[in-house]
């Protein structure tokens, strides 16, 4: 192994010693009465998102499988967060890096990359991103980290702090220390394959739930069983939903999964912000839309419990996009109906 190898694993770990891990935030807001809901607030971390934890642990495994050198460039096909995270590890090593996404991508997440010392190449649909992200690896001689094959095997989950154990030691001593339900979205697969097995490792009596938003075929694959499942295009929902079924996408250890409106993703955002002056993202929104189905479901049956989900990244990166009413109603059309069950469901 050579030196810089040795010193880049190294930079990496000093970064995350250097990291306290994420708050996790009892949702007083949700008037579900015997039922408590968490939100794990992972836009604290340096790069603002629940993908620095991904991208941390792609460098290292590729790092550790001989895949980076002080030489190499590396290449991503990312919408935003994960390529944010990225390029601030490639600046960390002194490394280039560079980013495949589409053009509809917020500008706010285009200057983080920039400003971390990334390059960003676009494409006009997300379909494109996979190919032309190896294209661009093998022309500048560079590694295509791959996300959406490697997220589910970069990261151990076991333990080692993975968002699971984190999740699981938070609630040590809350009033239903072991959740009903862990809600999450899929946007590479592998932060719910990690959770998946985790439970399993664990023994633990929590279900999985995903949710999925339109335009993503996670769902449809799920369902049917068919992992061949595509479609034409790209989710309208950052950071998650796919047209089609990733390496990383582990349906065998999920309980169940959820297609939810993108529509309703954008209120639940928006009544989260309001209610609790909490800023999400639309991907959080997704899948506090799945926790508040699960918590509907729950009361039906006279269950009481908890319900943790995942604040995936801050709402900040999307003023000029889920947060611009113009905008929303432009590519949406009107959030009042799901405005109006919220209200019904939340009192």
């Amino acid at each position: 192994m050579s030196l810089w190898i040795a010193q880049a694993v190294n930079k990496i770990n000093a970064d995350y010693q250097r990291s306290a891990d994420t708050h996790l935030i009892k949702l007083e807001s949700a008037s579900l009465p015997g039922i408590d809901i968490y939100l794990k607030d992972e836009s604290t971390h340096p790069t603002g998102s629940l993908k620095h934890r991904l991208a941390r642990s792609l460098f290292l495994y590729a790092l550790c499988n001989g895949k980076i050198d002080e030489n190499t460039t590396i290449v991503e096909a990312s919408s935003g967060s994960t390529a944010v995270s990225e390029a601030y590890f490639a600046r960390m090593l002194g490394i280039p890096f560079v980013a495949v996404m589409p053009r509809s991508t917020a500008q706010s997440k285009i200057q983080l990359i920039e400003a971390f010392g990334g390059q960003c190449h676009f494409v006009d649909c997300p379909t494109q991103m996979h190919q032309e992200a190896k294209k661009i690896a093998q022309q500048q001689k560079g590694y295509f980290m791959d996300q959406f094959m490697f997220a589910e095997r970069a990261t151990d989950w076991r333990g080692s702090n993975n968002i699971a154990e984190s999740i699981f030691g938070q609630m040590s001593a809350e009033p239903h220390p072991i959740p009903h339900t862990v809600v999450m979205s899929a946007g590479t697969g592998g932060t719910s394959a990690t959770i998946g097995r985790y439970i399993r490792y664990r023994g633990i009596n929590t279900k999985l739930l995903v949710v999925d938003p339109e335009f993503s075929v996670f769902y449809e694959s799920f369902s049917t069983q068919q992992p061949q499942i595509t479609t034409n295009r790209g989710s309208r929902i950052e950071g998650i939903g796919r047209p089609q079924v990733e390496a990383s996408f582990q349906p065998d250890v999920i309980d169940d999964m959820l297609k939810v409106p993108d529509v309703a993703s954008i209120a639940t955002m928006r009544w989260l912000f309001r209610t609790a002056g909490i800023k999400a993202g639309a991907s959080t929104g997704t899948n506090l839309w799945g926790v508040f189905h699960v918590a509907r479901q729950m009361q039906q049956r006279g269950e009481t419990g908890s319900i943790v989900t995942l604040m995936c990244d801050s709402g900040e990166r999307y003023l000029d996009t889920y947060y611009n009413d113009d905008w929303v109603k432009q590519e949406f059309g009107s959030t009042q109906a799901y405005d109006d069950e919220l209200a019904t469901w939340l009192g």
